[in-house]
């Protein structure tokens, strides 16, 4: 099978566990939530690149619509917090370079630190989007009448907090038990030649 094709497939794959994972009611009110569908997104990203990793977190982003997650407000509400905010998540795989030096190296300190930067990196370019959406479209909504920036701010700023916290805590431990996971295509054979 051609590289590529493996790389889409695997993407594929990666934007459905996400969603599945996402599904995980880890939800306190409408708009606090833990999104744990982050988690393969960001390792993907990792292994592959920013493209695949944009690829498959836009994927990501359209299967909430034939499952019926969307919330709608208007197309333009609608194409910011989906189409666009999830696929800026995949923005983490502009360290997958640094990463695949880091475990050709054997670097589990590097590792570590590239884990910990690609995530709020892909977490913050992702609710960068749900603000900009907070702000224009739901901050009519916003409680006790709270000023619409603040709101969006503090709810979409909490929820990208957890969100990056719990995809570090997890990537660091798959690091620390199953550093090969992170391995690219390609890896096994530099590694031979070396």
């Amino acid at each position: 099978m051609n590289k590529n094709h493996r790389v889409w497939i695997e993407g594929t794959i990666v934007a459905a566990l996400s969603l599945v994972l996402s599904m995980i009611p880890l939800q306190i009110g409408s708009s606090f939530a833990i999104s744990l569908g982050q988690i393969p997104l960001t390792l993907f990203a990792l292994r592959r690149g920013w493209k695949a990793g944009m690829g498959s977190a836009f994927l990501w982003g359209i299967l909430h619509f034939p499952m019926g997650t969307v919330y709608y407000l208007s197309v333009i509400q609608v194409l910011i917090e989906y189409p666009i905010a999830f696929t800026f998540a995949g923005v983490a795989g502009i360290f997958s370079q640094r990463m695949q030096q880091s475990y050709l190296q054997g670097n589990r300190k590097k590792m570590a630190s590239t884990i910990i930067l690609a995530t709020f990196v892909g977490v913050t370019a992702r609710y960068f989007w749900h603000f900009v959406a907070g702000v224009a479209f739901w901050g009519s909504f916003a409680l006790w009448g709270m000023n619409p920036w603040l709101f969006s701010l503090v709810m979409n700023g909490a929820s990208g907090l957890a969100t990056g916290i719990v995809t570090t805590i997890v990537l660091l431990g798959i690091e620390q038990t199953v550093p090969s996971l992170f391995e690219g295509e390609g890896l096994q054979v530099r590694k031979s030649k070396n």
